[in-house]
């Protein structure tokens, strides 16, 4: 998980909503990623989305097994899907995303019985280290954001 928070502190460094994921394999890390989505101009680079790729390219292949996904803030629809879709077995995440969370905040793709592939989820691992990040960041894009009122 210190892993997955040195990611999003490169994304708060690059202006991006700091967000940072790693995926571990027999417990070595296999692929990171931080947001991207501001830089890119993506809708989809996501932290999750990007060190998904990242692992798949790696492994040679689309399904995950056997890995473990970190990262700073509970997953989006999207990158819960992504989730699923590689057939993560598990997840941990540091806080919670009351907006946008998929993993139990604003719905829970988890509890979708028609789904054939169901991840373990632990949350709150270095809940107030990520909490901390997420806090500064949005502090200061209010500061720039009242700085560019005032000109």
């Amino acid at each position: 998980m210190k892993a997955a928070l040195k990611e999003a502190k490169k994304a708060y460094k690059k202006g991006e909503v700091p967000v940072g994921c790693v995926i571990v394999k027999n417990g070595k890390i296999i692929a990171k990623g931080h947001n991207k989505k501001e830089g890119r101009r993506d809708p989809l680079a996501h932290a999750e989305m990007i060190a998904i790729r990242k692992a798949s390219k790696r492994l040679s292949s689309w399904r995950l097994l056997d890995t473990v996904l970190y990262v700073t803030l509970e997953p989006c629809t999207m990158c819960a899907g992504g989730i699923i879709s590689s057939r993560i077995p598990r997840v941990v995440f540091g806080i919670r995303d009351e907006k946008a969370g998929a993993l139990g905040s604003t719905v829970s793709l988890l509890d979708n019985k028609s789904l054939n592939h169901h991840p373990k989820v632990t949350e709150g691992v270095l809940k107030e280290e990520s909490k901390t990040l997420m806090e500064e960041f949005f502090k200061d894009i209010r500061k720039r954001k009242t700085k560019e009122q005032q000109v």
